[in-house]
């Protein structure tokens, strides 16, 4: 194989790999909405994917901070809504309420349903216990909703960063 020929499978495969990451980046964003798809790790391994092409742009350092930020952030996700929920007065039925009313939300009433889901459940988890008032399944409700634009923020922010560092070393 002589010189130009192994330059060039090694550009494309830097093509590949940035291409794939990008994808990545793409997909990772979209999992801050979609519940299922989890956002930040997916957004990772596209950083990762960069660090395959021919001169990788990030130290150990780098990578070591943002898989530890990826996984904080992805273990909040799931916690800041709970807290949410439970700081505003919300019962377990609330917090369940708060998970199915999203999951209901995305696919009965996009894309609006990911917001007002999550708030319709906890209220009506709350209201299913036969203790709580309007007022109280309210402000269970409204706690859950915090929690969950919270958590959808702070995955944004690390996910948008990670596109940011993406992009800026892309070549």
């Amino acid at each position: 194989m002589d010189i130009f020929s192994h330059s060039l499978a090694l550009f494309i495969m830097d093509i590949l790999w940035v291409v794939l990451g990008g994808i990545l980046m793409l997909v990772g964003i979209a999992g801050c909405i979609v519940p299922i798809v989890p956002g930040p790790p997916i957004s990772f391994v596209g950083l990762l994917l960069l660090q395959l092409t021919e001169t990788p742009p990030f130290d150990e350092k780098f990578l070591w901070t943002w898989g530890i930020i990826t996984a904080a952030v992805t273990v909040l996700d799931y916690v800041i809504p709970i807290y949410g929920t439970k700081k505003f007065g919300g019962t377990k039925r609330g917090v369940w309420g708060s998970t199915i009313g999203l999951f209901a939300g995305l696919f009965f009433f996009p894309p609006f349903g990911i917001i007002i889901g999550p708030f319709i459940g906890a209220f009506i988890g709350e209201m299913s216990t036969g203790n709580a008032t309007n007022k109280m399944a309210l402000r269970s409700a409204f706690g859950s909703f915090v929690g969950f634009v919270a958590g959808t923020l702070l995955k944004f922010i690390a996910c948008f960063a990670m596109a940011y560092y993406f992009v800026v070393n892309m070549f």
